[in-house]
């Protein structure tokens, strides 16, 4: 189950990536802009900030996150994004940090290039981060003996698949896209106890928490802690730093 505010505890962090990523987007007058995993809505309405005109469709595949939305006044609405086609009309879609969660990703987006209209403008970003400190920790302790077998459903043993830039542009060049692709790593400061741990919590252990009761996530995030802590030393000043890849595609069917 996804949290909105623990998502949104880092969203100065979370919403860099995503401007960086709509920023290279180049359309002028789209007819309809869609925000795929739309989340809590808070960057969705900057979409509609930049293009006024056009009709805003937004979804998500988490009933809190699409409430959330609701409540800043967006129509968002319940979609499982393997599951979604574009309209006659889709001139810019925007996929923020959501296609690591879908297997065979790569497939799903050559489709939509494949049937989107002609100059429509396809722009997504994937943390690309799975080999880190971090996730290394998660998947070492989920694969111990006392946590095997219970979270063998959140499919935390294999990381998730992402392809580098150059695979990306590759899938979609093969559908006569115009691409731009790149990676960033951003050296993310963060402060307060245990910083990485809350950072991970809005994200990476949300399959955890779906499949442990309330005692077992408690212990299995006091487990977690001290190892993030030696992976991620506190700074003299107090702050945390967390370097974070990430992966951004911005893709321009043809004309």
């Amino acid at each position: 189950m996804w949290d909105p505010r623990q998502y949104l505890a880092f969203d100065d962090h979370r919403a860099r990536p995503f401007f960086d990523l709509v920023q290279r987007v180049r359309a002028e007058r789209p007819r309809r802009v869609v925000d795929l995993g739309c989340g809590p809505g808070n960057l969705t309405l900057t979409l509609g900030e930049r293009w006024p005109d056009a009709a805003l469709e937004a979804s998500d595949s988490s009933p809190e996150m699409v409430a959330a939305a609701r409540a800043r006044g967006i129509d968002a609405r319940l979609v499982d994004v393997r599951e979604w086609r574009p309209g006659p009309d889709t001139d810019v879609v925007v996929t923020n940090a959501v296609l690591q969660w879908v297997p065979g990703h790569p497939e799903l987006i050559a489709t939509w290039a494949r049937e989107l209209p002609a100059g429509a403008w396809l722009a997504f970003q994937v943390p690309g981060n799975f080999d880190a400190p971090s996730h290394l920790a998660i998947r070492a302790l989920a694969g111990a003996e006392q946590w095997r077998e219970r979270l063998a459903p959140a499919g935390l043993l294999e990381p998730r698949a992402v392809l580098d830039p150059a695979g990306y542009a590759q899938v979609l060049t093969a559908q006569g896209c115009a691409v731009d692709a790149w990676e960033t790593t951003y050296l993310q400061r963060l402060t307060g106890p245990d910083p990485v741990l809350e950072w991970v919590t809005g994200t990476a252990l949300t399959p955890v928490r779906d499949v442990l009761d309330d005692t077992a996530w408690a212990e299995f995030r006091a487990q977690l802690a001290p190892l993030l802590r030696e992976a991620y030393p506190q700074q003299p000043d107090g702050a945390t730093w967390l370097p974070f890849r990430r992966i951004f595609v911005v893709a321009q069917t043809a004309h």
